[in-house]
């Protein structure tokens, strides 16, 4: 089994088990985002990694990265990292989040409806298959796609997660700079799990940002 197998795999099956553990809670205050590894990991992590030009975008479609699943219940992917990510949230019969608020560590706001609260992939989806998930099938993206076990989603402002766009780190970074070093230790370590590969630019600027990093 390739280092990706496994690490879908892991993924996967990890993701099965804290769904069923957190099932009970969905409608209060769930975990936080896991945490990436330390700074000194992550360098570790990136200096494995391939860097090579970012593959064509031919091909590429939202849909082959099957997201906001069904998770519990009524409950999808987006609804459970509401739940997990926010404070006070209420959440109706249909699993929607009714009542919260949601600090959004990209910009600083706090914001006090689900409304105006994207959930961010941390390694966006086009920037994933540029990196090497236009090999994968659609099963594997669909793992990627819905991760609540590593640093790959977050609730975030809207304004801010359009802002992003698809953009590496070379092209964007989280307006408020005391966020720049949990940004880059999740990027790198998520480019690692999945065996994603960087730009020069990228690797560099992601370099950059672990250096604000205090521990």
């Amino acid at each position: 089994m390739t280092v990706l197998r496994r690490a879908l795999a892991a993924a996967l099956a990890a993701s099965a088990l804290l769904l069923w553990a957190a099932a009970p809670a969905l409608a209060g205050q769930a975990e936080a985002m896991p945490a990436p590894p330390s700074a000194e990991k992550v360098r570790a992590e990136l200096n494995t990694l391939r860097v090579e030009d970012p593959h064509p975008m031919t091909g590429y479609s939202r849909a082959l990265f099957p997201h906001w699943v069904k998770q519990d219940g009524t409950c999808d992917t987006r609804e459970v990292v509401l739940a997990r990510d926010g404070l006070g949230v209420t959440q109706d019969s249909e699993c929607r989040a009714v009542e919260g608020s949601w600090y959004s560590e990209y910009d600083g706001r706090v914001l006090g409806s689900a409304g105006v609260v994207d959930i961010d992939h941390m390694v966006p989806l086009a920037n994933a298959w540029r990196s090497g998930a236009d090999t994968w099938t659609t099963a594997e993206r669909r793992v990627f796609a819905n991760d609540l076990v590593h640093s790959q989603l977050i609730a975030v402002s809207a304004s801010s997660n359009r802002a992003k766009g698809d953009q590496s780190p070379d092209q964007w970074k989280p307006p408020l700079w005391t966020y720049w070093c949990g940004y880059a230790r999740a990027w790198g370590h998520i480019k690692y799990v999945y065996d994603l590969a960087v730009t020069e630019t990228e690797k560099e600027a992601v370099l950059q940002m672990l250096g604000t990093c205090t521990e």
